[in-house]
């Protein structure tokens, strides 16, 4: 099992390729279900996710292949460009088993395609990161109002249709990333109209949608809270580029900020990080934006601290909470951060507190006391986004700081090490053997 070694102490200054987003291709690789014709994504990120969900394709029988090009080589290494074509002339199976879909939480959401396409799916109950209770029901209950009928039979979601799925109108509880995309989804072969209010408003749903709608689809509303879906016969195959991963790109901003640093973060649009920018600037940092880059400088002894709450976009992503937190250990004063979205989400606490935070947890709300000293320590990571937020902290940490199970980070950041050592940081990819 892999480990990051990172000694603190070094300001990061150089420029950045933001990768495509992983929140983004996911649902796009799953819309492939839905055509029996090619569905070619352009630039998609080299992810344990993505790995993991082109099994549970082929497992369906998806024909996945995978093109490169190289883009702007260096003496040292060529960047990669992956194209991903896609291809489901016919689905060999409506079964999502457990084995697949337990390592993944997003592969739950072939339960869509699957029943507008074949009329009966069988996808188990999902797995993913331990970072809170997701369940299920708003998926379930959208597509019995799409007229599925809908059952769990031992530890499997079996939906199944004898007339098709036909148009409704649904209004969510609460916004919802995962539902939305699944409405979305199962509604672009229903017949008639269905209305979504109350949708998630995040750049992901009009990624998908604006896919869609090149297959053929006719969405209208992706990216505002009322989303209308016309359901067409049949969609096509197209080819489609992947949006930037913002919360990638949030990360490292932060990663200027947290070491002073002056990072150049290319290949992503201003208004993708609109929030996040004013929150950086309150905090202390600078920022400028052209049309798809974003410069962030920053003193990390003039840290300023802030208050936030995550919440849906636009508000504050809950997927850069941790390394929020990270951020204002360093800020002179201290911070409440609180957690909307998910219960479970501070598990990062503790190990940052093994590096010298000074944090408390009450209920959902975590108090922040800024400047401390973090030390290096072997620390743990316990999800995605809380690995990274053990990275930020361990670049600013006196000496040596071991981070294990990084396997959670490669589930989502696409050449971190690569990326931070051009800019200045010692870090590198370490077996458990080689651990002093």
């Amino acid at each position: 099992m892999d480990t990051l070694r990172i000694v603190g102490g070094n300001r990061l200054n150089g420029a950045i390729d933001i990768s495509c987003a992983k929140n983004a291709v996911l649902p796009l690789m799953i819309a492939s279900l839905l055509t029996e014709e090619e569905v070619t994504l352009e630039n998609v990120p080299k992810l344990r996710d993505v790995t993991t969900l082109r099994k549970i394709l082929e497992h369906h029988g998806v024909d996945c292949r995978t093109g490169t090009e190289d883009i702007e080589p260096t003496k040292t290494r060529n960047r990669i460009s992956r194209s991903l074509t896609l291809s489901a002339p016919t689905i060999t199976s409506n079964v999502a088993p457990y084995e697949l879909v337990s390592k993944m939480r997003a592969s739950f959401w072939v339960i869509s395609p699957l029943l507008a396409r074949c009329g009966e799916a069988r996808v188990s109950l999902p797995g993913g990161c331990a970072i809170g209770t997701r369940p299920v029901n708003f998926i379930t209950d959208s597509l019995e109002r799409l007229g599925a009928e809908v059952r769990i039979d031992g530890g499997y979601v079996v939906a199944k249709t004898l007339k098709g799925l036909r148009g409704t109108a649904i209004d969510m509880p609460k916004p919802s990333v995962g539902t939305t995309h699944s409405i979305m989804m199962a509604a672009t072969l229903a017949r008639g109209e269905t209305t979504i209010k109350n949708a998630a408003q995040e750049p992901e749903i009009m990624d998908l949608a604006n896919c869609l709608n090149s297959m053929g689809a006719k969405i209208e509303g992706a990216g505002t809270s009322t989303i209308r879906i016309y359901g067409v016969e049949r969609l096509r195959g197209t080819t489609h580029r992947v949006m930037p991963d913002r919360i990638e790109a949030g990360t490292y901003a932060m990663a200027a900020a947290i070491t002073g640093g002056d990072l150049l973060l290319r290949r992503v649009p201003e208004e993708l990080l609109s929030g996040v920018i004013e929150v950086l600037r309150m905090a202390g940092a600078d920022i400028e934006c052209t049309s798809d880059s974003i410069r962030v400088t920053c003193d990390k002894t003039e840290l300023i601290p802030c208050d936030i709450t995550t919440a849906p976009f636009p508000g504050f992503p809950t997927d850069l909470q941790a390394q929020f937190t990270a951020m204002m250990t360093q800020a002179e004063g201290s911070s409440l951060i609180t957690e909307s979205i998910f219960e479970n989400r501070f598990m990062h606490v503790s190990e940052l507190c093994r590096l010298g935070a000074k944090i408390t947890l009450k209920g959902q709300v975590a108090k922040v006391e800024g400047k401390t000293h973090l030390v290096g320590a072997p620390v743990m990571a316990t999800d995605l986004r809380a690995s990274v937020s053990l990275i930020l902290a361990a670049l600013v940490s006196e000496g040596t700081t071991t981070i294990s199970r990084v396997y959670h980070l490669d589930r989502g950041f696409e050449d971190l090490e690569y990326k931070l050592s051009r800019c200045g940081a010692i870090i590198e990819r370490i077996t458990d053997s080689e651990i002093e």
